[in-house]
């Protein structure tokens, strides 16, 4: 099969699945993942013949982008913050959203001597290893109940050739032992059981549940479990940075504030939602 037959034929299979958009887009990562080929490539080479096995490789890729299996899995990679990522059904896929978080980090890091970082719920190591990039003078620490989870994370740290120190920890029963910490930042999980019919199949049937979803009841419980073991192990003067579900900024912040955290600011990324949130510790109790 010619290049560019090829080309027309994945658009085809997909066209009921993906936007046009989203379909080049996956097209041409797996010209780059298949046969080494840019974007370019698809256009100057149409008329050049593609082996039959390497036509076969596409053609599974269309089934199990089909059956909605996010395409980062599919090749196992993916570029977060500007570096390569391993990622596998034992993590989430990073988010844009989450490079804000680390942006935010490294804006208040910047101009500051060796600090003491500690990622909460790491997954594939995307905040520690990105923070560990950005600032080689830091002691980055990452903790995740997943081992799986920390496996990846400890390929990517050393794929992208940092030192990050791991740890398999559950943050809702064991305590925070590991010193003191400069900045604290997490990702938890906060999305509601109810918020499921928002969410796109290669969301809910591919990332792993434990990783995303919280009980209605109880949506802020990995907040309130780090927000208050963060107090006997954030220095005074120290930052607490979270992730968080849009609909919840208010709640998190009259959370943070009970908890005696000050300076508490939430922003906004990209899309106008509120996102992020940080806070300091000043040694006040609850």
């Amino acid at each position: 099969m010619k290049l560019g037959a090829l080309k027309n034929h994945f658009e085809s299979e997909l066209s009921d699945t993906y936007p046009k958009e989203e379909i080049q887009s996956f097209f041409t990562l797996l010209l780059d993942y298949f046969l080494n080929y840019s974007r370019i490539d698809s256009v100057t080479r149409a008329s050049e013949t593609i082996a039959n096995d390497e036509v076969e490789k596409f053609n599974e890729t269309i089934i199990r982008l089909q059956r909605h299996e996010p395409i980062q899995y599919i090749i196992g990679e993916t570029e977060f913050f500007g570096f390569p990522f391993f990622v596998n059904e034992h993590t989430l896929v990073p988010r844009p959203e989450t490079e804000e978080l680390v942006l935010w980090v490294l804006s208040e890091m910047k101009g500051r001597e060796s600090q003491r970082i500690l990622d909460i719920g790491t997954g594939s190591g995307c905040i520690a290893v990105s923070i560990a990039k950005n600032e080689p003078q830091s002691e980055v620490m990452a903790l995740d109940i997943s081992a799986k989870a920390l496996e990846v994370a400890r390929k990517n740290a050393e794929r992208n050739d940092v030192a990050v120190t791991y740890h398999l920890h559950d943050i809702l029963s064991e305590p925070l032992t590991y010193g003191n910490f400069d900045i604290i930042v997490s990702n938890p999980p906060y999305v509601r059981e109810l918020e499921k019919a928002q969410m796109n199949p290669n969301v809910l049937e591919y990332e792993p549940d434990a990783a995303l979803f919280v009980p209605d009841g109880d949506p802020l419980v990995f907040y309130r479990a780090i927000a208050r073991q963060a107090k006997d192990c954030l220095n005074l003067g120290g930052f607490l940075f979270f992730e968080i579900n849009e609909y919840l900024g208010k709640e998190m912040s009259s959370l943070l504030s009970s908890l005696g955290y000050r300076d508490i600011v939430v922003q906004k990324d990209m899309f106008g939602k509120d996102r992020m949130i940080k806070c300091t510790h000043h040694g006040s109790t609850e």
